[in-house]
């Protein structure tokens, strides 16, 4: 790190913090407050008598970015760019408008050269609540969902909603989200919980709630044990829907590149029940036809439901539509942070599952199991189910052969995990894409 800020930039003393200004990096306090860490300086502000700066920092998750006070940055180890390129427009504030952007992720760029027509996202306001919808895209890129966006897209990369309202829960977004302007200079905005239309008070969500008749996802419920259940949503038929879900998960999602076009997807929303209705817990996403089996566009739990097994459940539940379909399936690349840490979890804990389980087919000898076996009982992809192994180390050469060793330490982890709530396949109700054409009208269980 200390070679690439030498190359690229010059160590300054700063007798002022007013010297200080966009592109600069230099040690930042973190919100923990013991630890210093490198930033760089995405946009200054000044409130009142003080002054703010953006800051990213590095090798760090977006999500931590933040405004920090002048009295958090290290003022005597300074970094200036060498090189300012004129070309590079200058930082905004939170709220500045931004380019157009697209909501509904998609692997391939092939699906999408077939798609001719755009399709502008609706007004998503009711009658007496008006206010200007997302402006539509100029059209979609052909680069597929895996581009990365630009170092030089400073407006994306900085967080513009500082809060919004879902239900009982209040949640700080941890990314960019291509909200309405009107709504983005406004400290929160107010979702329906239901329909997942925005509002700009809570007195206009107060108003749409009494011509909301919604109480659950719109689309066919497929799943439900207890209070956890699961609706399959057509991108296609149920369209505003499908786009203000994107919308809103853009805003703890920042990996994939969106679009508006939702009518390639199946959304399945999981959601938890209770006297009040069906609350929205997390969703993932695929495409109806995916020419690289992927059976997971996007996968997103709600921060106010993340690390109570919503997320394994996500992913368990995507595995047994896969079984379903008689296919093998993986989740589209890249992965987030998150969500990377979630599969691989995921994949071991099913992997060691069977290994445990798998029984000699003869007396006196050892269990046997192949690569091919394991993808077969898991619908898992091989790529996935090779780079498990080797994360897990359980491989061993011995005598010539490979074997499987499993520690003990691997035993208390499973048998820990085992006692996890997962999907019970039973109460799964389910018509494979290849039937779709078969079911009508939205149905509960």
């Amino acid at each position: 790190m200390e070679r690439k800020l030498s190359d690229e930039y010059e160590e300054i003393v700063c007798e002022s913090v007013c010297a200080i200004v966009e592109g600069c990096r230099c040690p930042v306090l973190m919100k923990t407050g013991d630890e210093w860490q490198m930033a760089e300086i995405l946009s200054v502000k000044d409130h009142e008598t003080r002054r703010y700066f953006y800051v990213h920092f590095l090798e760090f998750n977006k999500r931590l970015d933040e405004w920090v006070e002048e009295g958090r940055l290290d003022q005597n180890k300074v970094y200036f760019p060498k090189k300012v390129q004129a070309s590079r427009p200058s930082s905004p504030v939170a709220g500045d408008v931004a380019p157009p952007m697209p909501i509904v992720s998609t692997p391939a760029a092939a699906n999408l050269k077939k798609k001719n027509k755009k399709r502008p996202i609706e007004e998503v306001n009711d009658e007496g609540d008006s206010m200007p919808g997302t402006p539509a895209p100029p059209g979609p890129r052909t680069t597929g969902s895996l581009l990365a966006h630009s170092n030089d897209d400073v407006v994306t990369r900085m967080k513009n909603i500082e809060m919004i309202e879902l239900g009982r829960h209040r949640i700080k977004p941890w990314y960019f989200a291509p909200y309405p302007q009107e709504l983005v200079s406004l400290p929160c905005i107010y979702i329906c919980e239901f329909c997942l239309k925005y509002r700009k008070s809570r007195k206009c969500l107060a108003r749409h709630l009494l011509k909301c008749k919604l109480r659950h996802p719109p689309g066919n419920e497929i799943y439900r044990k207890a209070t956890i259940s699961v609706f399959e949503i057509d991108g296609r038929k149920n369209k505003l829907y499908a786009q203000n879900l994107c919308l809103l998960a853009k805003l703890f999602l920042d990996h994939k590149t969106l679009y508006y076009d939702t009518d390639p997807f199946l959304f399945y929303v999981m959601t938890h029940l209770d006297n009040r209705g069906f609350h929205l817990v997390g969703y993932f996403s695929k495409e109806k036809e995916s020419s690289e089996d992927y059976n997971v566009a996007c996968i997103l739990t709600l921060p106010p439901y993340q690390r109570q097994g919503y997320g394994k459940l996500l992913i368990e539940f995507s595995y047994e539509l896969s079984k379903f379909e008689g296919k093998l399936g993986s989740p589209e690349k890249p992965l987030s942070d998150l969500g990377l840490l979630s599969y691989r979890s995921f994949w071991s804990q099913s992997i060691l599952n069977i290994l445990f389980t798998t029984k000699p087919t003869e007396v006196n000898e050892r269990p046997s199991i192949t690569i091919n076996d394991i993808c077969e009982q898991t619908s898992m992809k091989k790529d996935d189910v090779i780079s498990t192994l080797q994360t897990l180390g359980v491989i061993s050469y011995y005598k010539g052969g490979f074997v499987i060793v499993l520690t003990k330490e691997m035993i208390r982890n499973y048998e820990k995990a085992s006692q996890s709530v997962k999907i019970d396949p039973t109460f799964l109700h389910w018509t494979p894409k290849d039937n779709l054409r078969s079911m009508t009208s939205p149905r509960l269980l």
